[in-house]
């Protein structure tokens, strides 16, 4: 529901604090007219600090304008003649008031939606998002713009007392010239006759006493407000140190996971926009609050008053440095990742992202960024501060970028394009550990200055772990290291730490979530599919699901141990599934004429009650990457493989075999697989007609 038809219906206090949101700089029947317009823009997309943004807010405000004029253009009636003059009247209003400034009407329009959600919040006593806006942000966005706002105020507040500070000590310093003015000419009266002297130093003993008691109760009340700013500045310190932990250990934490699990075929983890919006505005309050407190140090050590403030002050610029420390080294992230499964003497591409560069003005002096590879050891280093200076496990091409600054997107990025993996040298293997067990990482690197070398920061991130493989063969057991540890990485784990066993329904969710992708199909794996794998996982015939759900599978089970009576491990077996029904056959997974997962009794069984001619498709028990013919008589044709179905398809062999009449339970299979039939060849230009490879049964 949207927001104003909600707020329509507050009461009391809470109908007081809506309307009273309205006035001239923004009239409530705009509010009404413009409801649905209002809350479908993005407002939240604009930093009202950033200046370059202003072009957004014009476009905003003349798309506003605009539909105010046609609103007040589609009005009829005697009573839509009074409005259209009305809302005719409002559009020039508006184009008048924020024309030269509207990044105000921004501003403006941002606090109104956000006042009138909470409003509605409130009232309805629910913390779940209401409103066409609520809908698309969750409430910690909104938590994190109303902070912002806080911080914006509290920003502007410490400014003003430091503006008010600067003045009084100036004045201050002004009435303590004139009392060493004052001292000098009484210092001067001793080489006057005593008659003068007698005549001028009373006065002048008067001011003095004046002015210094003036300068006693003035430099009290300047320690008063240089202990009233630093309190200020605490509390800002302490709402900034809050919103940067938010912000980086949630939002860009979640943010990384996702992207953790988009290796395995999860949903896309999203824009950087967003974040990087939000980090810039940290970046942004953080270097004003920094820069006044250097202000305030500046003023301590131009009048020195004895007192705490010269250890708060210290503390507050430590305080500080930390957050920006932390601010800028956290930011530097992987926004593309090196290809996870790593094949030698192979390009391959990655992006490494500063969120807050643009904001820093890094860019004014560009950065290089190294990539390295190191072993999960070398990375267990790394992140204890252990030297592991040049340390590397492999030889990369290409591997220097320098930082590029995008003026439209306002992102500062390095775009390694074409790296290539020239050697690796692995370490020594632990117990049953394969080469496609071992995880190495990318190592990105840089080191810049900001604030005219003020501060000067050395920033590393690692990249996902990576399998490095020689040869296509091994691409299936390093594909299986690497869905295990994207599935069940836990953050903030020593690096490549993941547990050995995990219940059988989080291995279920991995397992769906990759075959989707791999096919590329909205149909996943159904309840029964994941029973039967259960079936062949654990060496069981229940076909109850609950019977597995509290089961635990090793990473043994998953892909070290064979499969009882087979050659090959469980991933193995469902690697091949997913790369056959991959190349040949998804439209008839998708079309539901694949079964699959079904073993040769079930399909027996199956069959046994149905017509002759009545068959079934599924997943060969005894080969990688195949599929059976199932058929009423009850007989199993020998698998078929990616192989076969480049030389004849799936489809065209279904055509051949002519005892074959519905596909199970009762589909004639002409409907089904008709449109998939190679075309009948016509006869050639020549004379000749090609010959053709039937199946036959």
């Amino acid at each position: 529901m949207a927001v104003w038809i909600q707020a329509q219906q507050l009461q009391g206090d809470a109908l007081h604090q809506m309307q009273s949101l309205y006035g001239q700089h923004f009239p409530i029947e705009v509010r009404h007219y413009l409801s649905q317009w209002l809350e479908g823009q993005l407002w939240d997309v604009i930093d009202l600090e950033n200046p370059q943004e202003e072009f957004k807010a014009k476009r905003l405000l003349d798309s506003l304008i605009q539909e105010l004029q046609n609103k007040a253009e589609h009005q009829v009636g005697e009573d839509g003649f009074l409005l259209k003059i009305k809302l005719g009247h409002y559009a020039s209003q508006l184009k008048s008031t924020y024309d030269r400034c509207p990044l105000e009407l921004v501003r403006c329009i941002k606090h109104i939606l956000y006042t009138e959600q909470r409003l509605v919040r409130e009232a309805s006593n629910s913390s779940s998002p209401v409103g066409g806006m609520m809908d698309s942000m969750s409430q910690k966005y909104q938590q994190i713009n109303q902070a912002f706002e806080e911080l914006r105020l509290l920003t502007q507040d410490t400014e003003n007392d430091l503006r008010k500070l600067q003045h009084n000590q100036e004045y201050f310093i002004i009435q303590y010239q004139e009392s060493l003015r004052i001292q000098a000419q009484l210092t001067s009266l001793a080489t006057l006759p005593p008659a003068d002297r007698q005549l001028r130093e009373p006065t002048l003993l008067s001011k003095r006493a004046t002015v210094e008691a003036w300068l006693t109760r003035e430099a009290n009340t300047l320690q008063k407000y240089r202990l009233d700013l630093a309190e200020k500045h605490q509390k800002s310190l302490q709402l900034l140190r809050k919103q940067q932990t938010i912000i980086l250990d949630d939002e860009l934490i979640h943010w990384k996971r996702r992207q953790q699990l988009a290796g395995n075929g999860g949903p896309p983890e999203g824009g950087l926009d967003i974040l990087q919006s939000w980090c810039e505005k940290l970046a942004e309050t953080i270097w004003q609050n920094r820069q006044q407190i250097r202000r305030a140090e500046h003023l301590r050590q131009q009048l020195p008053i004895p007192g705490p403030i010269e250890e708060l002050l210290n503390d507050l610029n430590s305080t500080i440095t930390d957050i920006i420390s932390a601010l800028v080294t956290s930011t530097f992230i992987i926004e593309k990742q090196p290809p996870q499964v790593l094949k030698t003497q192979t390009k391959f591409v990655a992006t490494v992202r500063l969120l807050v560069g643009g904001k820093l003005n890094v860019h004014m002096n560009p950065p290089q960024v190294k990539a390295t590879i190191i072993s999960e050891q070398q990375a267990k280093a790394l992140l204890k501060n252990e030297n592991t200076r040049n340390d590397s496990s492999g030889e990369i091409l290409n591997n220097n970028c320098v930082m590029e600054y995008h003026q439209a997107t306002g992102t500062l990025s390095a775009n390694f394009r074409n790296m290539s993996l020239k050697r690796i040298k692995r370490s020594d293997r632990r117990g049953a550990e394969s080469v496609t067990e071992e995880k190495f990482t990318i190592l990105f690197e840089s080191q810049f200055s900001v604030g005219g070398n003020e501060l000067v920061f050395q920033v590393k991130t690692l990249s996902l772990p990576v399998v490095v493989i020689v040869h296509g063969s091994q691409d299936n057991n390093a594909t299986a290291t690497v869905l295990w540890d994207n599935a069940f990485a836990e953050p903030g784990r020593v690096p490549f730490i993941v547990p050995d066993k995990v219940l059988w329904p989080q291995l279920c969710e991995a397992l769906n979530m990759k075959y989707k992708a791999e096919v590329q199909s909205n149909r996943g794996l159904s309840e029964e599919n994941l029973v039967f794998l259960a079936q062949k996982a654990f060496s069981s015939s229940s076909i109850n699901p609950d019977d597995y759900r509290g089961m635990t599978m090793t990473w043994s089970q998953f892909n070290r141990e064979s499969l009882p009576g087979r050659n090959f491990t469980f991933w193995q077996w469902f690697d091949g599934v997913m790369e056959l029904t991959k190349k040949h056959l998804k439209p008839h997974w998708n079309d539901g004429a694949i079964l699959g997962f079904v073993n040769k009794q079930q399909a027996q069984d199956m069959l046994m009650s149905k017509p002759n001619g009545t068959f079934l498709l599924r997943f060969s028990d005894s080969e990688i990457g195949g599929i059976t013919i199932a058929w009423r008589m009850v007989w199993n044709l020998m698998p078929y493989t990616a192989k076969d179905f480049s030389i004849r398809s799936l489809a065209d062999r279904i055509s051949d075999l002519n005892h074959l009449l519905f596909l199970y339970p009762d589909r004639p299979k002409d409907e089904v697989f008709s449109k998939y039939y190679t075309p009948p060849l016509s006869k050639a230009v020549d004379g000749y007609v090609k010959p053709q490879i039937k199946q036959v049964g």
